[in-house]
């Protein structure tokens, strides 16, 4: 107890485990925006982790291909000639034995009978049906033929009643009256629903205190009673369907001896009818192909044929394929009947992730309506982005941290302990206050020997800042090259690991990305993170440098700084009228207007590096003599080293400003 509060503990009792682990946000959102950035749109992305899952928790997909595997199971283990199976064997033993009753009786009147009982039909139907009004010899075969009429019976009404086998357990006299008297109210009940009786409610109501035993789903109104026994009923329909004509021929025959009274089958006759008019909506026509072994009687075939209802429904569920799905419409109850309980928890993993995808900001809809990736979102992907590059930089070049102390060295007002690596000035007084504190302790503790005059641990540096500025042009390669190479995702994360460095670390510089294909072009992290892969000729550098050129006059007190990303020569140019001009192999022309845009720039200081993805030797050619003649870097990181090659240049450019 604390604060007034009093806490209570006890069993779990089900539900949503309180102890599990919450979803794993972002694994998921890193996974989407992989997909997003391969041209997939938000919602299509969202859609696609939930098919595919996470580690360690199973997605729709894998769940679907355990319900089609589950449902293959049932149709090839089971057939649904069961009830007959059983009703031949016992007719065979009740003839048994009244032939060994009336074997050792001398009299004609056994030999008649041994004669009525040799010329029953091998129909099996028709013979129960022939035996009906039969005097039995034998007590044996009497119990037995009254097996085969009880067996009917219940067979019959446990496929359409869930809740009979605990109704009903007993066939006395009393029972099957009661078991009339049932179905009689049950058909008036429906009867009276149809054509609206004011007093319906009150029917219903005093029914269920007559006969609420035999509903154990306990429904509360009438429709979804009638929603219960709609369903069994069209489950046992389809079983039906799934029969010969012969077979099912047999079974309406055999139907007329249930309990010996034929009142049973006209009542469950007339309340399929009922039923199938209430709720046309059911599948009264389908049926399943069964070609195992094990028989099953009519119950059991009917619940097997709501079992494949309902795995059928699982399956479509889990597709996801119509429109508006979403992860909650899948019935864990059902899921976990079926595949067990493990399957629920997958399932509701995939629920708790897609809604608290929504519940932090993640998604936010377009003007248009669309689902698109919130700003909160391209920030996530972007840290994680450049967390990749900076262990990239660490591994490389050995460094702790991506961020590094200003280069200008203007201190910031602040000290921290030195760290390999850190050229930064030492903070003398804070240093040798370090080092009388920690020889006072050791001292005081006995442990003198241990105890220098200057340890590593008391070095304390001044904390600088930077305080230039950088103007920052990064043009990225979007022709189709780009797509069907394979570099077209690694060009965005560079984007996008760029971007996120200078928004939280650099914020004083600015950034500007610029796509170019057949034509160049200004966009946002957001629309390049989303940018689709499309079929265009056209590698228009060109232009991609007078947008760069614009951005960089746009400050002129900021270092300059332009990055290309490109596997290919430049194959266009933008002419004067705004018309870009491809060809291939490159016109002279191209490659004049591009050479002259580039030397605009390095003109103006600016610092120039382009990477160079892709070893045609005719790109290589251009490049180098590009770069030789601005003053500029060639980089040739291939895919992995793609972002860490960017950022790193990025970072050498802000401390080594030109």
């Amino acid at each position: 107890m604390t604060s007034g509060h009093r806490y209570s503990y006890g069993p779990w009792q089900g539900g949503p485990d309180p102890l599990a682990a919450p979803p794993d946000l972002s694994a998921a959102l890193e996974a989407i925006g992989r997909d997003v950035m391969d041209g997939a749109s938000p919602q299509a992305a969202m859609r696609e982790l939930v098919r595919r899952g996470l580690p360690g928790t199973r997605g729709m997909d894998e769940l679907a291909r355990r319900i089609w595997r589950r449902r293959a199971e049932i149709t090839r283990r089971y057939r649904l000639d069961g009830t007959v199976a059983q009703i031949r064997e016992l007719l065979e033993a009740a003839l048994a034995a009244e032939r060994r009753a009336l074997f050792p009786d001398p009299d004609d009147d056994a030999r008649f009978r041994e004669a009525l009982l040799d010329a029953l039909p091998a129909d099996t139907a028709r013979a129960v049906s022939e035996l009906a009004d039969y005097d039995w010899r034998s007590l044996e075969a009497a119990r037995a033929y009254q097996q085969i009429q009880d067996l009917l019976g219940r067979h019959l009404l446990e496929a359409r009643f869930d809740g009979i086998k605990q109704a009903l357990r007993s066939t006395s006299p009393e029972d099957l009256e009661r078991i009339h008297q049932m179905l009689s109210d049950l058909n008036d009940l429906l009867a009276a629903h149809a054509r609206r009786a004011p007093d319906t409610p009150q029917r219903f109501a005093a029914f269920l205190r007559r006969h609420g035993d035999f509903f154990p789903e306990n429904p509360r109104t009438v429709e979804e009673l009638i929603d219960v026994l709609a369903a069994r009923a069209a489950a046992a329909a389809r079983m039906l369907n799934s029969m010969s004509p012969a077979q099912r021929a047999e079974l309406a025959e055999l139907g007329q001896q249930a309990f010996g009274d034929p009142r049973l089958a006209a009542q469950l006759t007339a309340l399929d009818a009922q039923l199938q008019a209430l709720r046309p909506g059911e599948d009264w026509q389908g049926s399943a192909r069964f070609r195992g072994h094990d028989p099953l009687g009519l119950g059991e075939g009917a619940q097997a044929m709501a079992d494949l209802a309902e795995l059928d429904a699982l399956a479509e569920q889990l597709a996801q394929a119509y429109p508006g799905a979403r992860a909650e419409d899948v019935d864990l109850d059902a899921l976990a009947r079926h595949l067990g309980e493990q399957a629920r928890i997958d399932a509701r993993r995939l629920v708790e992730l897609e809604r608290e995808l929504g519940r932090h900001g993640f998604f936010v809809r377009g003007p248009d309506g669309s689902l698109r990736l919130s700003p909160k979102a391209m920030r996530r992907l972007g840290s994680q982005a450049l967390a990749e590059v900076a262990d990239a930089l660490r591994s490389r070049r050995g460094e702790r941290e991506l961020r590094r102390a200003g280069a200008s060295g203007e201190p910031s007002g602040g000290t921290r302990a030195w760290e390999f690596g850190d050229c930064e000035p030492w903070d003398v007084p804070r240093t040798v206050r370090n080092a009388v504190l920690r020889r006072a302790v050791l001292s005081r503790a006995g442990r003198d020997g241990e105890n220098p005059l200057l340890s590593v641990e008391d070095v304390a540096v001044v904390d600088t800042e930077q305080r230039a500025r950088a103007a920052v042009a990064l043009c990225v390669d979007t022709s189709w090259s780009m797509v069907q190479d394979g570099r077209w995702v690694p060009m965005k994360r560079t984007a996008l690991a760029l971007h996120h460095l200078v928004a939280t670390q650099f914020r004083s510089d600015t950034l500007e990305l610029i796509t170019f294909g057949r034509h160049a072009r200004r966009v946002d992290i957001a629309h390049l993170t989303g940018l689709t892969g499309v079929w265009e000729q056209g590698t228009n550098l060109h232009h991609a440098l007078l947008l760069a050129g614009r951005h960089l006059r746009r400050h002129p007190d900021a270092a300059r700084v332009l990055l290309v990303v490109t596997d290919g020569e430049p194959t266009a140019h933008l002419e004067p009228s705004g018309e870009a001009v491809f060809s291939y192999p490159p016109q002279p022309r191209t490659l004049a207007l591009t050479v002259r845009q580039m030397d605009e720039l390095a003109r103006h200081g600016t610092a120039v590096s382009i990477v160079m993805l892709g070893r045609d030797p005719r790109l290589t050619g251009f490049v180098h003599g590009l770069a030789r003649r601005c003053g500029g870097r060639v980089l040739d990181p291939g895919v992995d080293g793609l972002s860490a090659a960017v950022v790193g240049d990025y970072l050498r450019h802000r401390r080594h400003p030109v």
